[in-house]
């Protein structure tokens, strides 16, 4: 058993984990963020997608022990004082979300797209969603999406909102 200190969406967690227990169970399980689903298991479809120190990873390959001091947001992050960030506001109005598996992951990975790079190209915003598969949509709507979180964080800047 290990001891483990690290802060999940802005709140200071405590927890005592078997060595072996991967983030993914620790965050789903342990700590309710439901958000954080079990895929793959291999790192190849996203949806346990979390902001890890600032970049985006995928929760099912990273042990709980190295998430030791460390920073995380998970999409129940993202939302402030019960009103959605700007970029879940735009997957709901472009429609990107079908049947919503892989939203969570696709939401936090083009959050941490945005919070590095603000007004990222369509190549850039294809790439950084690169790590996360949909069966569904085929991702034009959800480059839309984060092309229209891009305008309303703009316009939000100016002051426009």
């Amino acid at each position: 058993m290990i001891d483990l200190k690290f802060t999940v969406n802005g709140k200071k967690v405590q927890l005592r984990v078997p060595g072996a227990k991967r983030l993914l169970d620790i965050l789903r399980e342990d700590l309710g963020f439901l958000s954080v689903k079990e895929g793959c298991s291999k790192g190849e479809c996203g949806v346990c997608s979390v902001i890890f120190n600032g970049r985006v990873i995928n929760a099912c390959l990273m042990l709980a022990c190295q998430a030791d001091g460390s920073e995380i947001t998970t999409l129940e992050g993202l939302s402030k004082n019960g009103k959605m960030d700007l970029l879940q506001e735009a997957f709901v109005e472009t429609g990107a979300i079908q049947c919503g598996f892989c939203t969570p992951g696709l939401v936090v990975a083009s959050r941490a797209l945005l919070n590095k790079n603000p007004d990222p190209t369509e190549e850039d915003i294809r790439d950084g969603l690169s790590g996360n598969l949909c069966r569904c949509t085929g991702y034009t709507k959800i480059v839309a999406a984060v092309k229209a979180a891009i305008e309303k964080e703009s316009n939000t800047r100016r002051g426009d909102s």
